[in-house]
């Protein structure tokens, strides 16, 4: 990592509104890395994971437009570990070297925010922050949010049980954000985050995760 550019890992559990909290971030004048959207990038045409996920799934998975299905690929992978091992070691890798791109094309002085659902769950990132903050939100709140988006309760629930826990998560945070309350309440503790991470940088204690 280039001198001064500190790279913050942000998580967080379906419905904690994670995204929220990175959006937050920007306006503060981060420069934030949906992973997730990296997900979906590597595996398009002419992109870094496309031949591999084809040459390992097969034709099958290719609309008529020639793109690769993710409905269509997430049928073959899901609930079987051996198959989403598979699209793993092949993505995984791709979307490292796109988040190692996005960084090294920040300024030596920004900020980077990695919004990432799966930093605890995968090694996806390992080595490119040195900050981790959590978003938490109670089950209840969570629940309400997802309903608001058209999941239903039971959806919502599998979802999360597929996901980390709290306390896991908790156990690698450098900072916990409380996203219980409403909007405003989220934007105080993300504007105290800010402060503290532009300092990071200067603390003895700053760490490789």
């Amino acid at each position: 990592m280039s001198s001064g550019r500190l790279v913050v890992g942000l998580t967080g559990g379906i419905g904690t509104g994670k995204t929220t909290a990175a959006h937050m971030l920007g306006e503060h004048g981060a420069a934030v890395v949906d992973c997730d959207a990296l997900g979906r990038l590597v595996i398009e045409p002419g992109q870094r994971a496309h031949d591999a996920v084809i040459a390992r799934f097969g034709r099958g998975i290719v609309n008529s437009a020639g793109h690769i299905d993710r409905p269509s690929l997430a049928k073959l992978v899901f609930g079987k570990p051996d198959e989403l091992a598979a699209l793993n070691a092949i993505s995984h890798p791709a979307i490292d070297a796109e988040i190692a791109a996005q960084i090294a094309a920040a300024r030596a002085d920004r900020i980077v925010v990695l919004d990432m659902a799966v930093l605890v769950e995968t090694d996806l990132g390992k080595g490119q922050y040195q900050v981790v903050v959590v978003v938490e939100a109670p089950l209840d709140v969570r629940l309400r949010r997802l309903a608001g988006r058209g999941m239903n309760a039971d959806d919502a629930k599998a979802r999360m049980a597929s996901q980390a826990t709290d306390a896991v998560r908790r156990a690698v945070a450098d900072f916990v954000i409380d996203n219980g309350g409403d909007i405003d309440h989220l934007r105080g503790q993300v504007d105290r985050l800010w402060q503290q991470l532009i300092t990071w940088p200067n603390r003895k204690d700053r760490k490789a995760v």
